[in-house]
């Protein structure tokens, strides 16, 4: 996991605190140094200053989200208002502590910060497996699974494509294949998957 935090005695303290929780730590002393950094093949979280020197806590977590780096975010501060809190939080903030905190709070926080990335991590490992699927479709075989996808039905489809029941048969089978679907319910949820996943 991740501590970003100007004042290098928060850093040791912070670190000594969270190895004592078998955590492995990587401590940061600005938000550049972080960005700047790999990002985790593993479960992680960021312990975030808000007050930090150049790009702030909060200017961190937009270019976060501009960059698609999701990661769940604890901040910490010492100079607590209610603005600053409430825009953590609308910008996905896991949680907001007010130094001095106490310990069981911030391992608390932790906790759930890196089982929320587990989840994160196994949705977005299930979303490219089932968007390298939908990759492996030719492209009448994606055309007639949106229009599956959609409620149509074989022949309305095949009338839509100008081709025959018979072909989009054919087609629609093979879609259900490369996709792995073992039902249309579940070839529908795939297809709202991937609209979520373009969307993004």
């Amino acid at each position: 996991m991740f501590i970003v935090d100007d004042d290098p005695a928060v850093r040791n303290a912070l670190g000594s605190l969270v190895r004592s929780a078998g955590h492995v730590v990587r401590p940061f002393a600005s938000a550049q140094e972080f960005l700047d950094s790999p990002a985790s093949d593993t479960p992680c979280c960021l312990v975030l200053d808000v007050r930090l020197p150049g790009l702030s806590g909060l200017d961190l977590q937009s270019r976060m989200v501009e960059l698609d780096r999701e990661v769940p975010i604890i901040f910490i501060t010492g100079h607590a208002d209610v603005p600053t809190s409430v825009r953590a939080m609308k910008a996905g903030a896991l949680e907001f502590l007010t130094k001095p905190f106490q310990d069981e709070d911030l391992l608390r926080a932790i906790s759930s910060a890196l089982e929320l990335d587990r989840v994160w991590r196994d949705r977005r490992a299930h979303l490219d497996e089932l968007n390298a699927r939908y990759l492996s479709l030719t492209s009448r075989e994606r055309e007639v699974m949106s229009l599956v996808v959609a409620g149509l039905a074989n022949k309305e489809i095949a009338a839509r494509l100008g081709t025959k029941e018979v072909t989009i048969k054919v087609h629609r089978g093979k879609v259900m294949h490369k996709m792995r679907a073992h039902s249309l319910a579940d070839l529908v949820r795939m297809g709202e998957s991937l609209s979520l996943l373009e969307k993004k």
